[in-house]
């Protein structure tokens, strides 16, 4: 049983199921008569109080959101990192087509929300939210079809959600900021200059690092920025390859990145999921979905990633600027273009800053976000398993 378990536990594809698993529990838990246990879990107060020097008080869904949130992304910023400077992505040939892919994948679908919204100015607060990829979904998905699929199209998807995640860093930094507080930004300043030092003088002590990063998250989160960017920031300033006092090569990035990674894949993102996905369909009707922010968010997701995404790279390769990666054709590209239509938690985390978790929409903005990435999964998988099949045969 352990051995299963482990084995369950090493697969790439386990962080998605356990995604699926936990998305149907929320909403199990929020349509049934456990509805109000589920609502009192997610409002939860908790405190966090040291004399009269700090207090933090919020409800749970906001320490996932703004707390557990950073962890993920300081695994995002490890792996953009460490793809930059040692992996796939520190050749410029193979940065140009993810890159180009996922411009198009982030340009079209905030094309389509725009079209559906321009003439309410709240409604267009959420333009960013079809623009992500679920990165843990989509590889997943792309998993469990095994070698029948090219392992340079599974790098190219690698790349390209990694530049989404960049885009979806610098659009939260950038679009999802309240006003600014002048003297915690001076206190975050100082917390990342000491990050910079620490990288200079080549400490290799990961607890130093940590600890001043949990300074610069309540820095940051006491500033108005988004606190979970205290994640990049701090990912960054980690040196990658260092030398010990034993003379011995040490990795900090890759040994906190191996470290973070199970929690974040199995702890942290499945909770995010419980407390973000727990939608209450009981007074829905099609009239509500009928709205220009579900339909913004549905066809962002489903049609502007592919077209974004197929469009650009095809455009550019028919130029002769770019060719498609080794051993793909243009239909297994096209399967991958539909899978960067998962936004799950990524597009649940941008919705969560864009309405602040308003009921406004009586939730069908989250409804959107699960059926767009359901339908841009099943169809993804559906089309690279044809043509795979193909291939076979």
């Amino acid at each position: 049983m352990k051995v299963l378990v482990r084995k369950f536990l090493e697969n790439e594809s386990s962080s998605g199921i356990i995604l699926i698993f936990v998305t149907l529990i929320a909403l199990l838990f929020s349509n049934s008569f456990l509805s109000p246990f589920y609502t009192d879990f997610l409002h939860t107060k908790i405190e966090l109080k040291v004399g009269t020097i700090l207090e933090i008080s919020k409800p749970l869904i906001l320490w996932v959101n703004d707390g557990l949130m950073a962890i993920f992304f300081l695994m995002i910023g490890l792996e953009i990192k460490r793809e930059l400077i040692l992996g796939h992505l520190s050749n410029f040939s193979n940065v140009t087509l993810p890159l180009i892919g996922a411009i198009g994948g982030m340009a079209v679908p905030a094309l389509i929300f725009f079209f559906f919204n321009i003439n309410d100015n709240f409604a267009l607060r959420g333009w960013a939210i079809p623009t992500a990829t679920d990165i843990a979904f989509a590889l997943g998905i792309l998993s469990l079809l095994g070698k029948r699929v090219p392992t340079s199209l599974k790098i190219f998807l690698m790349a390209l959600a990694i530049f989404d995640d960049v885009g979806a860093i610098l659009i939260i930094a950038f679009f999802y900021t309240a006003q600014l507080s002048i003297n915690s930004f001076l206190l975050a300043t100082l917390c990342i200059g000491i990050l910079i030092l620490f990288n200079r003088l080549k400490i290799s002590y990961l607890s130093l690092y940590i600890f001043v990063g949990v300074l610069l998250w309540i820095c940051v989160l006491k500033t108005g920025v988004h606190a979970t960017l205290t994640g990049i920031i701090l990912a960054f300033t980690i040196p990658i390859s260092l030398i010990n006092e034993k003379r011995r090569h040490i990795s900090p990035v890759r040994t906190l990145e191996h470290y973070i990674h199970s929690w974040v894949a199995f702890f942290i993102l499945p909770l995010f999921a419980f407390v973000n996905a727990g939608i209450d369909l009981r007074n829905i009707s099609l009239s509500q979905i009928d709205n220009s922010v579900f339909l913004g968010i549905f066809f962002g997701l489903f049609l502007g990633k592919q077209i974004g995404v197929f469009l650009f790279v095809f455009i550019t390769v028919k130029l002769g600027l770019i060719k498609l990666p080794v051993g793909v054709n243009w239909r297994q590209f096209y399967g991958v273009a539909i899978l960067t239509g998962v936004g799950f938690t990524m597009s649940l985390f941008i919705n969560s800053l864009a309405y602040e978790d308003s009921n406004i929409f009586f939730y069908t903005d989250k409804l959107a976000i699960l059926f767009g990435s359901l339908v841009s999964a099943l169809m993804g998988y559906f089309i690279l398993l044809k043509t795979a099949n193909k291939n076979i045969s």
